[in-house]
């Protein structure tokens, strides 16, 4: 019964996922809603999973101080792995969770210099923080409400002196007296020159302006004058004129004035008392956070005193009482049955009902924490494709604790090799994306905000063994078939094998002649020259009678002719071509078919590259000379349209 009741201020776990670990977190406020349901308002605790790479290095950092300092006993590293699973980070963020979704109770502990950290792998459900994680700034700072325990906190007694040796140390460095107790005055006399003291004070407030305008009256004036920043300048002032009365009366009421003495109850407004109640609602008694997030122009010891004088007013005593009232409307206390329903992951056993999650498991798989093959209880674990499954302690260890009792290759560690990053430590998105109930494109957008940029860098034996055991390795069947393992132990045992006898024939190496730079931009422009660009001036007027007499040309495109192009020695050749007879043949093209010029111009080549030059022989162009073209068979000038054949 008592296990299963939760109270204000309790640390407890609370489920948001049935394949994540548990969530810390301590209760603060117990609210039943409109329908009946209960809420708990909670301050969230992270763990070291919830925040980034380079936060886990300060938090690293400060636990080799720790260490360091405090002189802890040495630990193995799987200690010190299960160490970072009890190391939590205190926030100062708030949430509301049903409270039917508490799983059980925990401890969590401020981590001081007087503790073993060995103690806490000892105890179940027991954590412990050190420093507190902002979400929002993402920062991690060491608690302010640190308690001074230590060797390096005690104060240093210096040894007694002997009968008739002088002190030497420096009087100005030790403290002040400010009161003798021996003092030559009666009570009755001190009594009396405190009254006296007030009486001045309120005089001093009267011949005051702006005490005037705050204290309109008498009795508040009074009232101020009698607080104890009067008392302790009465005080100083009989300690400095040696408890002489008349010197000390004197001295209260100089040639000047009255002197008058405010504390810092007076020197605040009113709006900067709302403001310091507004912040003290919110941050509670850390004055560094009060003073930068709301009264920046006050100093700390000036808020430190204010506030331990607002304790004394009326105002402090009516909110105690409001305060008083609302915590006993709100629930001290809840019950949460034990939670007894199946977890989704968990693996069903072939002889129960299928349709449950875990089936097509493969027999004879291990535990990836304790690779145990017995247990009563099998749960699925990390992404499905891989079959990875949990036995019963190591499932209850993970969702406790957020990770593994040992590194295994889902934590960024594999069996036998060492990692410097685990699962157990990486952040909530990273976390989440190897979740069995990520969706594919959440997985995709998660990842793609936590990718960076790595080195994949072989040993020697590596690259030596890909050349010596290309038999065994079969670059080109792996290449097709990435998927299948490579058994890269028995490749590089192998490789170890022939390397003495290769040692002795070395391989051969087929220098590559490659051509400079200047011969390669120089074929470049010989192989695809650039086309002049043309100036964008004033536009040439079209000749329409010039475009009517070029109809009557040989050629196509109306350039130069085949003599013409020969004789500047140019090395592009233009085709020339006539119009189609009667009969639908071209008369001009089977004369220069017949004239044997087709196979030196190599036509099914340089139809299948365009773009390069159409080179002729010369002795080819000095036998074959170019026949003549005939003149066309249409005029030159006709309405009927073109037509052209291939």
């Amino acid at each position: 019964m008592a296990a299963n009741m939760y109270r204000v201020g309790d640390y407890v776990y609370f489920e948001n996922s049935s394949s994540n670990p548990y969530l810390v977190r301590r209760i603060e406020e117990l609210n039943k809603t409109a329908n009946g349901n209960v809420e708990a308002k909670v301050v969230c605790l992270f763990r070291r999973r919830d925040i980034s790479s380079s936060l886990n290095s300060l938090a690293d950092s400060n636990a080799r101080e720790f260490e360091e300092e405090s002189k802890q006993p040495g630990v193995s590293e799987q200690q010190r792995h299960q160490l970072k699973h009890r190391e939590l980070f205190l926030s100062r963020q708030f949430e509301s969770l049903p409270a039917t979704h508490i799983r059980g109770k925990c401890s969590v502990t401020l981590l001081n210099e007087t503790d073993i950290l060995n103690q806490y792998l000892e105890k179940e459900d027991c954590f412990f923080y050190s420093l507190v994680f902002d979400p929002v700034q993402k920062t991690l700072l060491a608690d302010q409400g640190e308690i001074r325990v230590g060797c390096k906190f005690q104060a240093e007694i210096p040894d007694r002196l002997v009968e008739g040796e002088s002190d030497n140390r420096s009087q100005q460095k030790m403290e002040m007296k400010v009161w003798d107790p021996d003092n030559p005055l009666t009570d009755r006399q001190i009594d009396q020159f405190l009254v006296v003291a007030r009486a001045v004070g309120t005089f001093a407030r009267a011949l005051d302006c702006s005490s005037s305008i705050r204290q309109p009256s008498l009795h508040m004036s009074a009232a101020a004058a009698s607080r104890d920043i009067t008392l302790f300048h009465a005080m100083d002032t009989l300690q400095r004129n040696g408890y002489d009365l008349a010197k000390a009366m004197s001295t209260l009421v100089p040639q000047g004035g009255p002197v008058l003495c405010r504390d810092e109850m007076e020197e605040w407004s009113a709006s900067e008392a709302m403001l310091f109640e507004e912040a003290l609602e919110k941050y509670g008694k850390d004055f560094n956070d009060i003073r930068q997030d709301f009264l920046p122009w006050k100093s700390l010891a000036s808020i430190v005193q204010f506030y331990y004088m607002w304790k004394t007013t009326d105002r402090y005593i009516q909110q105690k009482r409001l305060k008083a009232a609302e915590a006993d409307s709100k629930l001290k206390q809840v019950y949460i049955p034990t939670y007894t329903k199946p977890n989704p992951n968990q693996i069903i056993s072939v002889g129960s009902k299928p349709g449950m999650n875990g089936a097509g498991f493969q027999k004879g798989l291990t535990c990836e924490s304790c690779h145990t093959t017995q247990s009563a209880q099998w749960y699925a674990w990390g992404p499905p494709n891989m079959q990875c499954r949990l036995c019963a302690s190591c499932w209850i260890y993970w969702k406790k604790y957020g990770g593994l009792k040992t590194p295994t290759q889902l934590e960024g560690a594999a069996r036998g090799t060492t990692e410097p990053h685990s699962r157990g430590h990486l952040s909530r998105p990273e976390a989440q994306s190897l979740s069995p109930y990520t969706t594919s494109a959440n997985r995709a957008k998660l990842l793609a905000k936590n990718r960076q940029t790595f080195l994949l860098q072989t040993t020697k034996l590596t690259r030596l063994a890909r050349r010596m055991c290309r038999d065994l390795l079969q670059p080109r069947r792996a290449a097709r078939r990435p998927y299948a393992p490579i058994n890269a132990n028995a490749i590089k045992a192998e490789c170890s094998i022939r390397l003495p006898k290769a040692a002795k024939t070395p391989l051969k190496i087929h220098p590559l002649v490659r051509l400079p730079l200047a011969t390669i931009v120089k074929d470049l422009v010989a192989q695809a020259p650039l086309k002049p660009k043309t100036p964008r001036g004033t536009k040439t007027p079209i000749n329409r009678n010039q475009l009517t007499q070029n109809r009557g040309l040989g050629g196509i495109m109306v350039k130069r002719s085949y003599e013409t192009e020969s004789e500047e020695g140019s090395s592009f050749i233009m085709l020339p071509c006539s119009f189609p007879d009667g009969r639908g043949r071209d008369p001009l093209l089977r004369q220069w078919k017949a004239s044997g010029l087709r196979d030196s111009f190599k036509l099914t080549a340089s139809s299948q590259a365009p773009n390069l030059p159409l080179k002729v022989k010369p002795t080819l162009m000095g036998v074959r000379p170019p026949v003549p073209l005939p003149a066309p068979s249409h005029p030159a000038s006709t309405n009927e349209p073109i037509v052209l054949e291939d």
